[in-house]
């Protein structure tokens, strides 16, 4: 047997597996597909116009992270909602918690992942920037 043959053989199966699909994927012009139950950046729901929160502080008392900031106040029918609803997303570990315990169906976790910034200050989602934009 010559000993150039098991390189040749090696060579072939290399250039074979150089000219299929590739297996990275190309991120700024190809988007990646997150799974169903992907857990991303945090939302509330909207309701005529409002967010549908009640200020029920069973979202910040569920959180492991401690990461939620909420604070109430009653309008004039004396119903409550959120004046202040703050996610510190440097401090949350996306575990749903909040969503499952909210009983109003108020929190919801998007499919977005790219949470990158540059400040930390733009890492807290105020209760502006986290309704549902349609």
């Amino acid at each position: 047997m010559n000993p150039i043959t098991p390189i040749i053989n090696g060579m072939k199966i290399t250039l074979k597996h150089m000219f299929m699909k590739p297996v990275t994927l190309q991120y700024p012009t190809e988007r990646p597909k997150v799974a169903i139950r992907f857990r991303g950046l945090h939302a509330l729901n909207v309701s005529h116009d409002k967010a549908k929160c009640v200020a029920c502080y069973l979202c910040p008392t569920v959180c492991p992270a401690k990461c939620i900031t909420v604070e109430a106040a009653e309008d004039a029918n004396h119903d409550k909602y959120a004046t202040v609803y703050e996610i510190d997303m440097l401090r949350c570990i996306f575990c749903g918690y909040c969503v499952e315990a909210c009983p109003v169906d108020a929190v919801k976790m998007t499919e977005e992942f790219e949470l990158a910034n540059y400040n930390r200050k733009d890492f807290i989602y105020s209760k502006e920037r986290l309704l549902v934009k349609k």
